[in-house]
C-alpha cells in the first residue's frame, strides 16, 4: 500500500459562533467544540484511508482560551501518525482576527480508524512524514501510542 503525506488529507473548518453555541458564561460550548472536533477528525481519517472511520478514542484534549459571539474559530485537522488500522489526527482550533491572526484555543489527539466494508478495521496507507515539524509530530505520537498502549493493558 503506498503512502500518503499529511498535506492530502488536511482538513479545515469554519464556524462563525452564534448564540446557539455558547453556553452559561456566554462562551463557546465546549461541547459543541468537542463535535466540531470529532467531524474535522473524521473527514481527515476518511481522507487518509479512502475508508470510512470510526473513533477509537480522544486522548487530549486541552483548552486553553475561550471563544466569544460573532468570533470566528477555525479548525485544522492533520493526521500525525499511522499504525496498522488506526490513524492519529492532531485537531487545532483557533479563534481567527478581522486581520487574519489566528490565536490556539484548543488542540486535541483523537484516534480514528479505519472501517471495511463489514465495519471491521482495516488498513490504512503509511503517513509521508516529509516537514520537520511533521518528524516532530511522528515521534511524539509513537510515544503517545505506547502510552494508548499501556493504559489499554491497564484496564482490560
Amino acid at each position: 500500500m503506498n503512502g500518503k503525506r499529511a498535506s492530502e488529507s488536511l482538513t479545515e473548518q469554519v464556524q462563525i459562533l452564534s448564540y446557539e453555541y455558547l453556553n452559561g458564561y456566554k462562551r463557546l460550548f465546549g461541547g459543541k467544540l468537542m463535535e466540531w472536533i470529532d467531524i474535522v477528525a473524521a473527514v481527515t481519517a476518511k481522507r487518509h484511508s479512502g475508508k470510512n472511520i470510526t473513533t477509537a478514542s480522544v486522548d487530549n484534549l486541552q483548552f486553553s482560551a475561550p471563544a466569544y459571539v460573532n468570533d470566528t474559530v477555525v479548525l485544522i485537522g492533520q493526521i500525525t501518525f499511522t499504525g496498522k488500522t488506526s490513524m492519529e489526527v492532531c485537531v487545532k482550533t483557533y479563534v481567527e482576527a478581522l486581520d487574519g491572526k489566528k490565536q490556539l484555543i484548543n488542540t486535541a489527539y483523537l484516534v480514528m480508524v479505519a472501517l471495511d466494508e463489514n465495519e471491521k478495521p482495516t488498513p490504512v496507507p503509511p503517513l509521508i512524514v516529509e516537514t520537520e515539524e511533521e518528524i516532530m509530530e511522528w515521534e511524539k505520537a509513537k510515544k503517545r501510542n505506547e502510552l494508548r498502549k499501556q493504559r489499554r493493558k491497564e484496564n482490560f
